[in-house]
This record gives C-alpha cells, sequence and structure tokens, in this order.
C-alpha cells in the first residue's frame, strides 16, 4: 500500500484532485484559519449573495406601493382582488419549492437557478404588460413559480465547508436585509417616475442580471449530482433532525407577515408619514446587522444552540414589547428600538437554520430538504398575512401581537432540544 506521507508530491496531487471534485474542500486551511473563508468560498458566497439581492430587490420594490398602484387598473377597487395579485406569488412559490429543490438535486443547481430566474423574468414581464389587476395576477403567480431560493441556498452548501457555512448564510442574508432598507427608501420615487409597469420592467431586467451573476461569476457546481443515492421526499419531511427547523421557519415568517400588517398603522398613529417609515426601519437593519457579528462569534466558540434559543427568545420579547404597547398609542423611538431587537432575532434565525438544514440533512437529499424548509416559509408568509388579517379584525392589535408572542412561546418550546450536529453513525 503506498504511503502519501513519505511522498509529498502525490499528497499534493491527492489534494488536488479533492479540490477539482469538491470546491468546498479547496484550500483547506490550519486549524488556526478554519473559521476563516477560503478565496473560493468568498466567491461563492458574494455571486450567490448577489444572486439573491438582485431578485428579492425587484420584489421589495414593489410591495410597498403595489396596493396603491393597483388601485388604479381595472378590478382595483375590490380589496379582496388586489390582495389575492399580491399573495399569488407566495403560493406558487410555497407550490415549487420542493419541486425545484428536487430537480437541483438531479440536474444541478445552476441549470435550475438559472431556469428559475428566467420565469420569475417572464413573469415581471406578464405584470408590466398588465391592463387589470387579473393579468397582475397572473404575473405575480409567474414570479412566485422561479422559486430558486433551495436551489440558490443547496449551491451555497455545496461550495462552502461547515465551519464557514453559517457566515455565508449570514451574508446572503444581510444583503437580503440590505436590499430591503434600499427598497423602502427607492419604491415611492421609483413608482413616481416609472409607474408600476416601469417597477416590474426593472425587476425583470434584475432577474436578467441575476442569470448573468450565475453564468459569469458563481463557481462551478461540484460534480455529484448524477452519482448519489438519493434520500425520499417523505424521509425529508419526517427527518428527525430537520422538522423543528421546519416548524421554526413557518413560525418565523407568520410573525414576520403579521407584524406587517399592524407596524405601518403604528407608525402613522405615532405620526410619522408613510414617506418617513424609512427613517425607523433602515436605522433598525443597520444597528441589528453590528449586533450579529457578536452572535456569530458565540456561534463559533460553539454555542450554537444557545444563539438558537436566544434568538427566538428575543424574537418572542419583541412580540411580548409590541402587544403591551399597541394599546399605548407608542412613539416612533420605542417603536424603533422594538424593531431593532426584532431585526436582531431575525437575522440571527434567517441565517443559522438554513445553514443548520444544509448541515443536517442528507447528502443526496439536501437540495430537497432546503426546498421542503423554503416551502414552509413560503406558507408561512401566506399565513401571517392571513393571520394578521383576521386577527387585526376581530381582536385589534393586541390579539395580533399574542397570537405571535403564544407561536413564538410554543416554537420556543418545541425547539428547545433543537440538535445542532448530526448524530454519530
Amino acid at each position: 500500500m503506498p504511503d502519501n506521507t513519505r511522498c509529498p508530491a502525490a499528497s499534493r496531487h491527492a489534494l488536488r484532485r479533492m479540490s477539482m471534485s469538491d470546491p468546498a474542500s479547496s484550500s483547506v486551511p490550519d486549524s488556526p484559519t478554519i473559521h476563516r473563508m477560503t478565496a473560493a468560498e468568498r466567491r461563492a458566497t458574494q455571486s450567490l449573495a448577489a444572486i439573491f439581492a438582485l431578485r428579492m430587490l425587484g420584489l421589495f420594490l414593489v410591495l410597498p406601493v403595489f396596493a396603491i398602484e393597483a388601485a388604479r387598473y381595472p378590478g382595483g377597487d375590490d380589496p379582496a382582488l388586489v390582495g389575492l395579485a399580491m399573495g399569488l406569488y407566495g403560493l406558487t412559490q410555497a407550490l415549487m419549492q420542493v419541486p425545484l429543490g428536487l430537480a437541483s438535486d438531479r440536474v444541478g443547481r445552476k441549470r435550475v437557478i438559472v431556469l428559475g430566474l428566467l420565469l420569475f423574468a417572464l413573469g415581471s414581464a406578464v405584470a408590466a404588460l398588465a391592463g387589470s389587476v387579473q393579468a397582475l395576477a397572473v404575473g405575480r403567480a409567474l414570479q412566485g413559480a422561479g422559486a430558486v431560493s433551495a436551489a440558490v441556498t443547496a449551491l451555497l452548501a455545496d461550495l462552502t465547508r461547515d465551519e464557514v457555512r453559517t457566515k455565508g448564510m449570514a451574508l446572503v442574508g444581510a444583503s437580503i436585509g440590505l436590499v430591503f432598507a434600499v427598497s423602502l427608501v427607492a419604491a415611492p420615487p421609483l413608482v413616481g417616475w416609472l409607474g408600476l409597469p416601469g417597477l416590474f420592467w426593472l425587476t425583470a431586467l434584475l432577474a436578467l442580471a441575476g442569470i448573468a451573476v450565475v453564468l459569469r461569476w458563481t463557481p462551478a457546481e461540484p460534480a455529484r449530482h448524477a452519482g448519489e443515492p438519493r434520500g425520499r421526499l417523505a424521509e425529508v419531511w419526517r427527518h428527525p433532525l430537520l422538522w423543528r427547523l421546519d416548524l421554526g421557519v413557518f413560525v418565523l415568517h407568520t410573525v414576520q407577515m403579521a407584524m406587517w400588517v399592524v407596524v405601518p398603522g403604528l407608525l402613522l398613529q405615532a405620526g410619522l408619514p408613510k414617506s418617513a417609515h424609512w427613517q425607523v426601519y433602515l436605522p433598525a437593519v443597520l444597528a441589528s446587522f453590528a449586533l450579529m457579528g457578536g452572535l456569530f462569534a458565540l456561534e463559533r466558540r460553539g454555542h450554537l444552540r444557545a444563539v438558537l434559543r436566544g434568538a427566538i427568545a428575543l424574537l418572542g420579547l419583541a412580540q411580548l414589547a409590541l402587544l403591551g404597547l399597541a394599546p399605548q398609542a407608542p412613539g416612533a423611538w420605542a417603536l424603533g428600538v422594538v424593531l431593532f431587537v426584532f431585526f436582531v432575532a431575525f437575522n440571527v434565525l434567517e441565517a443559522s437554520q438554513p445553514s443548520l438544514i444544509s448541515r443536517l440533512a442528507p447528502p443526496g437529499a439536501r437540495g430537497a430538504a432546503l426546498g421542503v424548509y423554503n416551502t414552509l416559509q413560503s406558507l408561512g408568509l401566506f399565513a401571517g398575512g392571513a393571520l394578521g388579517g383576521w386577527m387585526l379584525k376581530h381582536g385589534g392589535a393586541p390579539g395580533v401581537f399574542a397570537a405571535t408572542t403564544l407561536l413564538v412561546a410554543l416554537w420556543l418550546l418545541l425547539g428547545w432540544a433543537q440538535q445542532v450536529s448530526a448524530a454519530k453513525p
């Protein structure tokens, strides 16, 4: 048997072959630098964060102005129809996450990402050409059908090591949070200049720019998709290490959407006009990014479970604070502090949970597992809007935050035993 310890050249050739077959294992770092990204990992993270950001910027630019602008279309006098046009995106996205996640396991991540972005661009063009709210709904449904979140996240997991994956997910989450903040500032003047059709054309161009990033900047994916054994979808749904994370993302996005049904109204009550709401959102988002670094330092020291529990607890604390503040007509400063706490919790959970999914899922079913996860995320967006609207109508703002507080308490109870490493064979 050959002894590679006596043949440095053989060792170098073996490492070179490993790096060619698995980009995530290239430039294996020494232990003092194990938590530093390699150049290949930085490139993968930056390019995939750019894809997420370009896609989400298009969505976020439309959302703050959609309901107002859609009222000018035929059929726009029906709030239920306008709401359906907005919500169809989340519904079709939920339906397509698992199929496209499975497809990425079989035919490759980049092919699925390009297909999804083409569908998203097509839906944007249909919405830009729409002459009625019904046609807007068709465009929104097509946009949602281009559900690439699972494939993008799975590719990031393929191209990064476990030690830096949460950092990579955090950078992706930060890019989404940043474009959300940008959209809050940019959407009103852009819609005044371009109109709603112009915003949808801009969204289509952003999706095409995302395709260019996939083809020209994103590193080649590992050649692992053809020969691996495949886990069955049913196994992913009931996987003992994954179901708490799937429950968690459902609760997280249900709470988020229910909050945004109420929070803009509270800011109006606080005397802040709609055009100035970004003055509260933007500082809260940016300050939360600053605190996230310290929390991820704890995760690198082996305290990921404690970080997860603390973030869920912070999310519950924010909901409890809103429950107490809502009946008292709170000021903008008080709401800004609560939103800062919410964004800290939200950003940590948004980065850590998909990283854990990719770490704990069977290697041959990583795309499917992330597809299930993103399906629950999309269903949470739908459920949060429905819950927030229904509770606001029947229980007022305190009723909404009582429901969200209860949901987070249930998540904390069921998620307390969440494992953060795969069981030993």
